[in-house]
């Protein structure tokens, strides 16, 4: 991936055969617990689109969303997702976009000091630390996550 390349280049993609476009197939591929995986959701925030990346084991807190963003989340279909990120589900990632996106990052992934996001295709992840995460796609904390402190 250009983007990863350009600013990242001592990140490696690791690119498996199988799929890893759930959150169980990914754990199960890379042997981490499912918390781990960083989800990327594709979603409609009044009239943008935003990403969020969070824990693979955690569900958004509607509650929180709401106090957060203002807003109920709304997913994007499959061909909106594309359409935004280039990436299919499965693969979403905040990186490599063909649009500028906001990225909100949740303090769920905060607990390890690597977690796995997607890698644009959805057979391939990065290994990395939240923070370096959060810094490479300018990705603002939140807590949305159910749960969470």
């Amino acid at each position: 991936m250009a983007f990863l390349a350009q600013h990242a280049p001592d990140i490696r993609i690791l690119e498996t055969t199988t799929s890893t476009a759930t959150v169980a197939e990914a754990a199960e591929t890379h042997g981490v617990e499912p918390a781990q995986i960083a989800k990327t959701l594709s979603l409609r925030l009044k009239d943008e689109v935003v990403l969020l990346v969070m824990g693979g084991d955690t569900r958004i807190d509607n509650r929180k969303y709401k106090d957060q963003f203002g807003g109920k989340a709304k997913m994007l279909d499959a061909e909106d997702v594309l359409a935004w990120t280039s990436h299919p589900v499965g693969g979403v990632c905040p990186f490599g976009l063909p649009h500028e996106l906001k990225v909100f990052a949740d303090v769920s992934l905060k607990k390890f000091d690597e977690v796995l996001p997607a890698a644009g295709a959805t057979n391939s992840a990065i290994r990395i630390s939240p923070e370096h995460l959060a810094r490479l796609v300018k990705a603002q904390w939140v807590d949305v996550a159910q749960g969470q402190a």
